[in-house]
């Protein structure tokens, strides 16, 4: 059995009205340093977006995460962003922001398979 590691993540969110607070859990983002690993995840859930924000333009909103999963990716597609190193990148990523895609505070745990771990966390968190 391979040995648990350190790894961060956050939940990232869809805030249509930021002076509501209200959000609609869509993804997670997972960085574990020793498995040099960095990956969102994401499922958009439309009917429930739709019912929190009618008004919101859904293909915007997949835009934003297809974002993340590039800049998490890093290389050329993901513009200047995309030359910093994984854990800058994961920093740059959840810093506060007050935009309709956020991310939640960061959080810690120990994983040995940050791939299955992401998907857990998805699968608890977004689902």
């Amino acid at each position: 059995m391979r040995e648990k590691e350190l790894f961060e993540y956050a939940v990232i969110r869809v805030i249509p009205r930021v002076e509501r607070e209200e959000f609609l859990n869509v993804g997670v983002i997972l960085y574990c340093p020793a498995q040099d690993f960095l990956q969102a995840s994401f499922e958009l859930h439309e009917e429930r977006l739709r019912t929190l924000a009618p008004d919101l333009t859904i293909s915007e909103i997949k835009e934003h995460l297809l974002a993340f999963e590039r800049i998490c990716a890093g290389g050329a597609e993901a513009g200047t962003i995309g030359a910093l190193p994984p854990g800058e990148r994961f920093r740059w990523l959840t810093a506060p922001r007050s935009t309709i895609v956020q991310t939640s505070p960061v959080h810690t745990g120990l994983c040995s398979d940050a791939r299955e771990t992401l998907a857990r966390l998805l699968a608890k968190l977004v689902r």
